[in-house]
């Protein structure tokens, strides 16, 4: 493990079919599956793939229910990040809770995004990076999902997980090389 860095972590939605499709799908099944993409203001059927990046490099990922709230999934997340490191993260990830247990565990910072109505608010300063950072995170984003299909196809629950997790791992080996 290296010296403490600068992390960004956010998730993304993929989809496994249409939502008028919901009750013909046979690949997932169940409103855990359920999710709403709220940047785009819409639902989908589907699961939500987890990434925390390094320098635009993915270094950890984590695929969850497409219902499960950013802040309810953090859990699921190893965090194998030197001490003193700091994770930055959008609004969807506020908890007190989870920011304070993860810096008394592990001395980790969480940098949250914070919106307008938090009780912990940030200097001017530190909102600016935040949101610097946030933007650095959607482009990475908006690179992993330039390499997925645009449906990905797949017969049974396992084969859409492990092409999810390979399109994230193609990218991975990619931004290496």
């Amino acid at each position: 493990m290296a010296g403490a860095a600068d992390y960004r972590l956010d998730s993304f939605p993929v989809a496994v079919c249409d939502n008028i499709r919901i009750g013909r799908c046979k690949v997932l099944r169940g409103e855990a599956f359920r999710g709403k993409h709220a940047a785009m203001r819409r639902y989908f059927y589907g699961v939500r793939v987890q990434v925390m990046t390094l320098n635009g490099i993915p270094v950890e990922f984590c695929i969850v229910p497409g219902s499960e709230h950013d802040s309810q999934s953090l859990g699921k997340l190893p965090f194998d990040v030197a001490p003193e490191s700091s994770i930055y993260m959008d609004a969807g990830y506020t908890d007190y809770l989870s920011e304070d247990d993860l810096f008394e565990a592990e001395l980790i910072h969480a940098k949250v995004q914070r919106r307008s109505n938090s009780k912990r608010k940030d200097e001017p300063h530190v909102a600016f990076l935040k949101q610097y950072m946030r933007k650095q995170i959607e482009t990475d984003f908006s690179m992993i999902k330039e390499k997925m299909l645009r449906k990905v196809h797949a017969v049974t629950k396992n084969g859409f997980l492990i092409k999810v997790a390979l399109f994230v791992i193609a990218y991975t080996f990619e931004k290496l090389t």
